[in-house]
């Protein structure tokens, strides 16, 4: 067989060029150059006869590039020039040379970044020319040249061996849409094609692509440990790049700093730092802040109550989005701060006026539920008109009832509970103190029940409190008990806590 060597030479002059080009020119996207070499085992009416004695040298050398339609998916142009020769039915030789110009479609199902296995298949044609023909006649028509459609389809796969070289092979079948390859039509049916087997080296893209567009290399992306093929790694809304050289964080931690809030939404959303648990350093992490509390993680006292949110939340018990925890009118960091009282409690002393109400407007204690100390609180002298500020005004008024707030029995009884102590003993010391006058000890009760049954009950209620003071001291002259039962209540018996303000006990001076 004549070997066509400048044709070879030209292939290999083809691929030997190829390293020497700048790399800039094998960097872009997908786009891959190579040459490959195939042995060719002819498929035609000749080989199918005699499957040994058929097989002369055939080769196909071949040269293509490719570029990328979309990922995992290439369009290869290629051509090519190669030896289809085999032996006739009498063991002559024939031999054509073929020069096969194709597209083809690559499929790269896998992303793997040592190798690359695929499939292809695709169309061209092949312009051929009979140089030696067979001695074996054909029974119908046949050309010694001319141009014919054919398709080559297979299966291939390329191992990496430097950062924009590939070694390949691929097995493969081409059909061709004539007879006339071997000169020899015996049933004028099935075109003549050949099963192929070839090495090859390709060159591009480079390890040093970013296929992801995530504005790391490939090798970066090696180093790093993060997913070439995923432009966001661990998923957290941001791209590996912008982890990497803008924000750095971890782009193989979703959550860099652990705060239970992912980076990207740290960065989009709640605008903190994604790599400091606690941005606002007031105790609380950003992720506790952002979706637990819903204060403010880039702020350490979200309400401007002079208490950090980690205060509020884990020793004050208030309300870090509320200033005023328990709307007395004093934010929560001067009740704790400055004044003392409770910040969760509006009425600290119980005296039934509000904190702020006391320091604001009435210049009273709210520690102290009677600031001057002269045995009524600062709530029922604000009420009936007096001075919580002077003692001398304490003593009640002629005709104007008191309710002796506290003063509780035992359900249905007239028994006195011990919690009733307190009212008792700041009634005894008003008597104590004013000597000169008398009181109607006034008995009342809710509507529960039979009217009868309340009236006597609130008198014995009345009687009972009548009988303490008059065990404590006090003059049985200057007490008086009336039930009043259910006839005058202070509110409407709708509620529990309605009915709960009816059943008291009242002061009224008399003298």
């Amino acid at each position: 067989m004549k070997i066509p060597y400048m044709k070879v030479i030209l292939l290999v002059s083809i691929f030997l060029s190829l390293p020497f080009y700048t790399p800039a020119q094998f960097t872009t996207e997908g786009v891959q150059f190579g040459v490959q070499f195939n042995g060719l085992y002819p498929a035609n009416d000749f080989s199918k006869e005699d499957l040994v004695g058929s097989y002369e040298l055939s080769y196909l050398g071949r040269a293509f590039f490719r570029f990328e339609i979309i990922e995992g998916l290439q369009a290869e142009l290629g051509g090519g020039y190669g030896i289809y020769a085999g032996k006739d039915l009498v063991d002559v030789k024939y031999e054509t040379e073929i020069y096969p110009v194709d597209l083809r479609f690559v499929v790269s199902p896998f992303k793997m970044d040592s190798w690359n296995p695929y499939f292809y298949v695709g169309g061209g044609a092949i312009r051929y020319i009979v140089k030696q023909k067979p001695a074996s006649v054909s029974k119908y028509p046949v050309e010694d040249n001319g141009w014919t459609g054919y398709y080559p389809v297979g299966i291939g796969s390329q191992f990496r061996l430097g950062d924009n070289l590939l070694f390949e092979i691929n097995l493969g079948a081409g059909y061709a849409l004539t007879e006339d390859l071997n000169y020899y039509d015996k049933q004028s049916s099935a075109g003549d094609a050949y099963a192929s087997l070839g090495i090859g080296f390709t060159i591009g893209p480079e390890a040093n692509d970013d296929k992801d567009q995530d504005g790391l290399f490939r090798k970066e992306e090696k180093q790093l440990g993060t997913d070439p093929h995923n432009p966001d790694t661990d998923s957290d809304g941001l791209s590996d790049g912008e982890e990497v050289n803008t924000h750095k964080t971890n782009p193989l931690n979703p959550d860099s700093d652990n705060d239970g809030l992912n980076d990207g939404m740290e960065i989009t959303q709640s605008k903190t730092n994604p790599t400091n648990p606690d941005t606002d350093g007031d105790g609380l992490d950003d992720g506790e802040e952002f979706q637990k509390y819903k204060t403010n993680p880039g702020k350490a006292d979200t309400d401007g109550d002079s208490l950090n949110d980690y205060a509020e939340v884990t020793t004050h018990k208030t309300d870090p989005l509320k200033a005023d925890s328990d709307s007395d009118d004093l934010n929560d960091g001067a009740e704790v701060n400055v004044y003392k009282t409770d910040p969760n409690k509006a009425d600290t002393d119980g005296d039934s006026l509000k904190d702020g109400e006391e320091i604001t407007s009435l210049k009273t204690d709210p520690l102290t539920p009677d600031t001057d100390g002269g045995t009524v609180d600062d709530g029922i002298e604000v009420r009936r008109g007096t001075n919580p500020l002077n003692p001398d005004d304490d003593v009640v008024k002629v005709g104007v009832p008191i309710i002796l707030e506290g003063i509780t029995f035992a359900t249905g009884k007239a028994e006195i509970t011990p919690e009733s102590g307190e009212t008792l003993q700041k009634a005894l010391r008003t008597l104590q103190t004013y000597q000169e006058i008398d009181v109607e000890i006034g008995g009342h009760t809710d509507n529960v029940g039979s009217s009868s049954s309340n009236q006597k009950l609130s008198q014995k209620r009345a009687e009972a409190v009548r009988d303490w003071l008059i065990g404590n001291g006090i003059d049985p002259d200057r007490l008086t008990a009336v039930g009043y039962g259910e006839d005058q209540p202070t509110v409407s018996n709708d509620t529990p806590e309605n009915k709960a303000k009816n059943r008291r006990i009242e002061f009224k001076r008399v003298r």
